[in-house]
């Protein structure tokens, strides 16, 4: 993996869009900008890739120019705990971005796992950790052995997604890479993130069951979050201060650990944020 931290959007800027002819100038973009991360959107996705070979393939060069890592979020619509057809469906949909990373060089497909639904939340881990293993038999069949599976911690106590929940199956499953959204375990635990003590408890477990490797180099997002008793609401831009997490706090915790991880900005100002908090880990690294 990498030896710094780096930065990036989830998806394409809103300011970008009158600039870009095709997803392959975003890169250059982000470069200008000093950000160095790119999390491709195919939230949308069915069951087949969406994207072009060709197109795939330039957005790669593109990104190797201009030293930018690529990632792709899948489908909203993957549900490894449903019924049998929507289990199959998200399969494909797995499958299917996890081709498009391929042809991308991008290093992690992010998921979310699925929904407990009326199954107990054990049986739905089972479950997902089932269905996960399947797909990473297909993706090696394939020839797809570079791409990582990403399942995302979650922010509402109604998916699978729990820290436990993701490092077992972490634990359990090949070809799989942590990914923490801070802003969801934060929702999903009333508002847990309140001093750095509380970040430092969530890299200690992590270590303890995956490594320090899997700390230094997870894959996250970041953002502030509204959440109610069932957790996440709605996410919400750096500077509003009504709400958490405190990114300056995990700044002094990456410095700590000497993590590089990548950090993908879930706010509405994408890249404005993402430089916001390339600035604050620069600051903090400088006191």
């Amino acid at each position: 993996m990498e030896d710094h931290t780096r930065f990036g959007p989830a998806g394409v800027p809103e300011r970008f869009k009158e600039f870009i002819g095709t997803i392959s100038d975003v890169p250059s973009l982000l470069h200008a900008e000093g950000l160095d991360a790119f999390e491709y959107p195919a939230v949308r996705w069915g069951q087949k890739p969406q994207i072009r070979k060709e197109s795939a393939e330039q957005l790669r060069i593109q990104a190797v120019e201009n030293d930018v890592i690529l990632s792709v979020h899948g489908s909203y619509f993957i549900n490894l705990c449903g019924k049998k057809e929507i289990v199959e469906a998200s399969k494909h949909r797995i499958i299917a971005g996890a081709q498009a990373a391929n042809w991308m060089n991008a290093y992690i497909f992010v998921f979310h796992p699925g929904f407990y639904g009326k199954m107990e939340k054990s049986n739905a881990l089972r479950k997902c950790v089932k269905e996960i293993e399947e797909v990473v038999d297909t993706l090696k069949g394939l020839g797809i052995k570079k791409v990582k599976l990403g399942p995302e911690t979650m922010g509402k106590s109604s998916q699978v997604g729990s820290l436990e929940e993701i490092l077992t199956i972490c634990e359990e499953v090949e070809q799989t890479h942590l990914v923490i959204d801070w802003a969801h375990l934060h929702a999903r635990n009333a508002g847990v993130f309140k001093s750095g003590t509380d970040y430092r408890l969530i890299l200690n477990l992590i270590e303890q069951r995956l490594g320090i490797k899997a700390v230094r180099n997870m894959h996250s997002h970041f953002s502030k979050i509204e959440f109610t008793e069932k957790g996440e609401r709605r996410h919400h831009i750096l500077r509003n201060k009504n709400y958490g997490p405190d990114f300056q706090l995990l700044s002094e915790l990456i410095i700590e650990y000497k993590m590089h991880p990548v950090i993908i900005c879930e706010t509405a100002l994408l890249d404005y944020d993402a430089i916001k908090m390339r600035d604050t880990l620069n600051s903090t690294f400088n006191k």
